[in-house]
Formats: C-alpha cells, sequence, structure tokens
C-alpha cells in the first residue's frame, strides 16, 4: 500500500480522501458495507496536532490542535500503528527464522516448527547431528540425513 508521502513523493496527483475511498471499494466487495472508514493524514511537517480528517463523500474535517476528539483519533492511530509494526516484525521474525529450513527438499509445513520447537533457532539445528536431528518428531533417519548434508555438504 502507497502512503501520502510516498505518492507525494512520487509527484502522483493523489487525494488524501483516495485512502478512505479505496478502502470502502474492497469492504464493499466484500459484501461489509455497514463499516465507518476515517483516514487520517498528518499536517504539514507531520505536525501532530494539525492532522486532517477525511471521510467518504464528506469535506475534509480539521479539529483545533487540543481538540479531546483530536487527541482520541491521535491515540487509536498509534495503536494501530503499534499493532502492525509489531505484527510485521513478527512476521519477518518469523521468515527470518525459518529461511534456511525452506530450501532443504522434504522440508515442509510440518517439519520446519517441529524442528524449531525442538531446537530453538536455526544455528542450532545446523549444529545438530544426524543423530539429534532424528530425535525430532516428524523427522525419520533420512530426513535428518537430507537435513544434516543440507548444512554439512560433503566436501566442504
Amino acid at each position: 500500500m502507497i502512503n501520502l508521502k510516498t505518492a507525494k513523493a512520487l509527484g502522483l496527483a493523489v487525494s488524501p480522501s483516495l485512502f478512505v475511498r479505496a478502502p470502502r471499494e474492497i469492504f464493499e466487495s466484500l459484501g461489509l458495507t455497514e463499516v465507518a472508514l476515517m483516514a487520517v493524514a498528518k499536517g504539514p511537517e507531520r505536525d501532530a496536532g494539525r492532522e486532517t480528517l477525511f471521510l467518504p463523500d464528506r469535506e475534509a474535517i480539521k479539529l483545533e490542535p487540543r481538540d479531546p476528539v483530536l487527541y482520541f483519533i491521535q491515540r487509536l492511530r498509534d495503536e494501530a500503528h503499534r499493532f502492525l509494526i509489531g505484527s510485521h516484525r513478527r512476521l519477518r521474525k518469523k521468515d527470518i527464522r525459518e529461511a534456511g529450513l525452506q530450501e532443504i527438499p522434504g522440508i515442509g509445513p510440518s517439519r520446519k516448527p517441529a524442528l524449531l520447537h525442538h531446537f530453538g533457532t536455526l544455528k542450532e539445528i545446523e549444529r545438530a547431528s544426524i543423530a539429534d536431528l532424528g530425535k525430532v518428531p516428524g523427522v525419520s533417519a533420512e530426513s535428518a540425513r537430507r537435513i544434516f548434508e543440507f548444512f554439512h555438504p560433503q566436501g566442504t
């Protein structure tokens, strides 16, 4: 998704109301028509307290900098950002942890979590012996050998 700042930097003629219209169209396509949507744009120089609110089919709203409603909306926005950033970090961490396992033939969605649960980290899986790998539930002797050989190719 592109934000208003990026759109402006790219020289795109985009109005902030687009950030309400586009999600509304997606919600409507899913049959969700009773969901209230609002976009919040930070003020010039990204000044807190100078936000503009955009609602579908309405004029932009500017609240006074010390308006309690504005404080509430800022807290909602900040919490949404905190939640999304945390979720993104968890996904990235999971992707990074599983990245080395993705390339091993025969290691699929059930063995990856079992290996990570048993050893804790990709580094510990790499250090494990064939015998240790074979102790993981769901990992056969043949799979243990393939995992070991992936991390320890012969001749290196």
